[in-house]
C-alpha cells in the first residue's frame, strides 16, 4: 500500500511541473525556517531533497537558490572552501538567466564567506558588486544589510571613518523601512566605531538604543553582541561596575546560544541520527544470533555473516570505483583546464606587449606634428597677430596642449598596466612639498573662486623616504579634479598618522571639497580607464578620464589604498593610505638643477654655437625660431652622418639632438661624437618615451633630454643653465 502511494505520488511530481515547484518552494522555505531555528542538519535535508527536484525538473532559479543556501549553510559550518564552490554554481546559473535579485544574495554571501576568512578586500569586492543589484532591482532590505556587512569589513581593517559613513548609510534606510533587526545591529556597530573614535557619549547613547530594539524584539545575537560592547565601553570610561554587570548578561546569552547551536549542529544531529540507526541494526542482528543459537542453526548464522560481509565488501569495491573514476575524470579536467589557461595566458601577454608597442609608436608619431602645433602657435601669438586672430591662436594652442595632456596620460596608464614604473625613493619634506603643490594650484583653484585649506597633523614628523614624484602625481590630479569640480567653495586638505611601526608610518592623506559630487551608480566605476561621470559633465568640465585611473595604479605601485566618499550636490572625499619611511635626514638625493635661475645677462651669448640636427623641416623652422629669439646662432643638419663630420670640423657649445633620423639615429651619432669629444653638451631632441629609453640615453652619452613638443620657457631654461654651467668650468679653468 505505502509503495503504491509513493509511486503515484512520484508520477505526480514528474507529470505536473507545478506541483513539484511547489515541492521545492516548500522545501526551500523549510530550510530558511530550520536554518533561522539552527536546526542545520534538517535545513541541510530540505536542501538536498529541494535540490534533487530541482535538477529532475531543471528548474534553473530553484537550483541557483539552493546552491546559494547550501553556501550559506557551509559558511555557518566554517567549509570555506565548499562556500565558494556552491556559490560559483549559483552565480553561474544566476547570470545566465539574469536572475539579479538572487544574484546579488550570492555575491553578499561571498562576501560574507570573504570576512569570515579575513580576505577583507576581497569582501569589499563582493558586497560592491552585491549593492549594484540591490539598487538596480530597489531591494532596500537586502542594501541595507550589505551596507552594513561593508562597514563592519572597514571596521576590522581600523578604517573606522569609512566604516562609520557606510553604517550610517545602512542605518538611514533601515530607518525609513522599519528594518528592525539591522537597526539594532547598525546602532550596536555604530556604538563600538565611535568609542574606537574617542566619542564615548555618543557610543553609551547608541548602544543602549541598540540594545533596547533587540530586548524588544527577541534579537537573541544581537542583543548579546550589544551587551558584550557597552561592556566594554563601560570599561574604558572606567565605570567597572556596569561593564560587569553588562559582562555576566553577555555569558549568560553566550552560555544559551552555544547549548543550542550544539544540541541543534548537524554533526550532533547527524550523529544522533547514524547511532539511533545502528542500535537498531543492532537490535535485529542480536535477535537473529538469539534464533540461530536458539535452533542450533549455525549454518543459518554463517550464511548471514557471509551474505554481511560480502555486501560490505562489495559497497567498499563499488565506492572505491566510483572515486577513482572520478579522480581521474577531475585529473584530466584540471590538465585541459591548466593548458587552455597557459595559452590564453600567452595569448594576453602577447596582446599586452603588442598593445604597449602600439601606443609607443602611436603617441611618438604624435608627438613629432604636435611639436609643430605648439611651437607654431606660440610663435604666431608672439609675433603680433591680428586682434580677430588672437582668440583662434589660443584656441589652437589650447587644443595642442589639450591633446599632448591626453598622450602623456595614455602614456602613464600603458606603463602603469605593463609593470614599468619603478619606485624612485628618495629623502624629502612631505609638508614643504605639499605646500609647493598648493601654491602652483592656487591660480586654478582662485579662478573657480575656491579656497584650499591644508591641514599638517602637528605630531607627525615632515622628513620621510619615499617616492615624491608619484606622490605629488596623486595629490595634483586629486587636488585638480576638486579644484574643476568646485565653484565658489573650499578644499580640504589633510594629513595624519594611521600606524607606526618602527620607522615606517602609513599615513592617510585626504581631500574633501563642497563640489557636485558623485552618484553611487559612478562611485562604483571612478578607477576605472576613461571614466567620467556623465557625458554631460565630460562637456562641461573637460578631462580625459584617465586621471583617476593613474591615480588608484600609482597607489598600488606604492602599496597603498585609496577609497571615495561623495553625495551629489554636497561634496566628495577622496582618501588614500600609503606607507612612508621616517628620516631624519633633511636632504635630497637628487641635488640636480633642472633649470637655470640665475640672471640671462650674466651669460655672453655673442660666440655661443649651436648645431640642431633634424630631419623635419618644420621642426627645423621652430628650433631655429626658438633660438633666433633667444639671440643664439644655429647651424642645421638633417641627419646623423653630417652632423658627426659638422662636430669634427667646427667648435659648438651645444648639439640639439633629434632621435630618429634617416642614415644613423641620433644615439648612434652621438656614440660616436662621444668617442672623440666626452665634454660637449648633447640635448637628446625626441618625441619618444623617455622613460622606456632613459637607460639607451645614458650610455649613449646625452648630457640632458628635451622632450617633444617642449614648453619654451622650459626649453629656454636648459639651455641658459647648461651655458651657465660651461661658463663656471671656464672660469675654474
Amino acid at each position: 500500500m505505502l509503495l503504491s502511494i509513493s509511486i503515484f505520488a512520484q508520477k505526480t511530481i514528474d507529470d505536473d511541473p507545478e506541483i513539484a515547484q511547489n515541492n521545492i518552494n516548500y522545501r526551500i522555505a523549510q530550510s530558511i525556517t530550520e536554518l533561522e531555528n539552527y536546526n542545520y542538519f534538517n535545513s541541510q535535508k530540505n536542501l538536498d531533497d529541494a535540490l534533487e527536484l530541482a535538477e529532475k525538473v531543471d528548474n534553473k532559479k530553484s537550483l541557483g537558490i539552493i546552491y546559494a543556501l547550501k553556501g550559506r549553510l557551509q559558511l555557518i559550518f566554517e567549509e570555506y572552501d565548499l562556500a565558494i564552490k556552491s556559490l560559483n554554481k549559483a552565480v553561474e546559473v544566476q547570470r545566465i538567466i539574469n536572475d539579479n535579485e538572487n544574484l546579488g544574495k550570492s555575491y553578499k554571501i561571498f562576501g560574507d564567506v570573504y570576512l569570515a576568512k579575513k580576505d577583507y578586500y576581497q569582501a569589499l569586492d563582493s558586497y560592491t558588486a552585491a549593492k549594484s543589484k540591490f539598487q538596480e532591482e530597489n531591494l532596500n532590505a537586502d542594501l541595507a544589510e550589505t551596507l552594513l556587512n561593508e562597514g563592519k569589513t572597514y571596521k576590522f581593517l581600523k578604517n573606522y571613518r569609512k566604516s562609520r559613513d557606510i553604517i550610517e548609510q545602512a542605518l538611514a534606510i533601515a530607518k525609513k523601512d522599519n528594518l528592525l533587526k539591522i537597526q539594532s545591529e547598525a546602532l550596536i556597530n555604530q556604538a563600538l566605531i565611535n568609542s574606537k573614535l574617542d566619542n564615548d557619549e555618543k557610543a553609551l547613547s547608541l548602544a543602549n538604543e541598540g540594545i533596547q530594539i533587540a530586548k524588544n524584539n527577541g534579537f537573541i545575537g544581537i542583543l548579546n553582541e550589544g551587551y558584550f560592547i557597552i561592556s566594554g565601553i563601560y570599561e574604558k570610561t572606567e565605570n567597572f561596575k556596569l561593564s560587569r554587570d553588562y559582562l555576566s548578561q553577555h555569558l549568560v546569552i553566550s552560555d544559551s546560544i552555544k547549548t543550542l547551536t550544539r544540541i541543534n549542529s548537524p554533526k550532533e544531529q547527524e550523529t544522533q541520527y547514524l547511532l539511533n540507526d545502528a542500535i537498531e541494526k543492532n537490535k535485529e542482528v542480536v535477535q537473529k544470533l538469539e534464533k540461530a543459537e536458539d535452533d542450533k542453526n549455525l549454518g543459518t548464522l554463517i550464511s548471514i555473516l557471509s551474505v554481511a560481509l560480502i555486501t560490505i565488501l562489495s559497497l567498499l569495491t563499488l565506492s572505491l570505483y566510483k572515486n577513482n573514476n572520478i579522480r581521474l575524470k577531475t585529473n584530466n579536467m584540471l590538465h585541459k583546464k591548466n593548458a587552455e589557461l597557459i595559452v590564453a595566458k600567452e595569448k594576453a601577454e602577447l596582446a599586452s606587449k603588442t598593445k604597449a608597442n602600439f601606443l609607443s609608436t602611436v603617441t611618438h608619431e604624435l608627438r613629432t606634428p604636435l611639436y609643430a602645433v605648439t611651437g607654431l602657435s606660440n610663435m604666431l601669438l608672439e609675433e603680433n597677430p591680428k586682434p580677430e586672430q588672437i582668440q583662434h591662436l589660443k584656441s589652437l594652442k589650447f587644443s595642442g596642449d589639450y591633446l599632448l595632456t591626453f598622450i602623456n596620460d595614455i602614456l602613464q596608464i600603458n606603463k602603469i598596466e605593463a609593470n614599468k614604473v619603478d619606485i624612485e625613493p628618495e629623502p624629502f619634506n612631505l609638508k614643504k612639498k605639499i605646500n609647493n603643490i598648493i601654491l602652483a594650484l592656487n591660480n586654478s583653484a582662485n579662478e573657480n573662486n575656491v579656497k584650499i585649506h591644508f591641514e599638517y597633523d602637528k605630531d607627525l614628523p615632515e622628513n620621510y623616504v619615499a617616492d615624491q614624484l608619484k606622490i605629488s602625481q596623486i595629490l595634483i590630479n586629486l587636488i585638480g579634479n576638486s579644484i574643476k569640480f568646485t565653484k565658489d567653495g573650499d578644499i580640504w586638505i589633510r594629513v595624519y598618522k594611521i600606524e607606526e611601526k618602527d620607522k615606517m608610518y602609513t599615513l592617510r592623506f585626504e581631500v574633501e571639497d563642497n563640489g557636485i559630487g558623485i552618484s553611487q551608480e559612478k562611485q562604483d566605476h571612478m578607477f576605472e580607464s576613461f571614466s567620467q561621470g556623465s557625458i554631460q559633465i565630460n562637456r562641461k568640465y573637460g578631462g580625459t578620464g584617465l586621471g583617476l585611473s593613474i591615480v588608484k595604479g600609482l597607489i598600488d605601485i606604492l602599496k597603498g589604498k585609496i577609497y571615495v566618499k561623495s553625495e551629489l550636490d554636497v561634496g566628495t572625499t577622496f582618501y588614500f593610505e600609503i606607507p612612508l619611511e621616517y628620516t631624519s635626514s633633511k636632504k635630497s638625493l637628487k641635488n640636480k638643477v633642472s633649470y637655470f635661475d640665475g640672471n640671462k645677462d650674466d651669460i655672453d651669448i655673442k660666440n655661443v654655437k649651436i648645431l640642431v640636427v633634424e630631419d623635419n623641416k618644420i621642426n627645423q623652422m621652430i628650433t631655429k625660431k626658438i633660438l633666433t629669439k633667444m639671440e643664439l646662432y644655429c647651424e642645421i643638419v638633417d641627419n646623423g652622418e653630417d652632423a658627426v663630420e659638422k662636430v669634427k670640423a667646427n667648435k659648438y657649445d651645444i648639439i640639439l639632438m633629434d632621435i630618429h633620423m634617416p642614415g644613423i639615429s641620433g644615439i648612434e651619432a652621438t656614440k660616436i661624437i662621444r668617442s672623440f669629444d666626452k665634454a660637449l653638451t648633447i640635448f637628446a631632441l625626441t618625441a619618444v618615451t623617455i622613460e622606456d629609453k632613459m637607460h639607451e640615453f645614458e650610455e649613449a652619452g646625452f648630457t640632458d633630454i628635451i622632450p617633444k613638443p617642449f614648453k619654451q620657457e622650459e626649453f629656454e631654461k636648459k639651455l641658459y643653465n647648461a651655458l651657465a654651467s660651461k661658463k663656471d668650468q671656464s672660469a675654474s679653468a
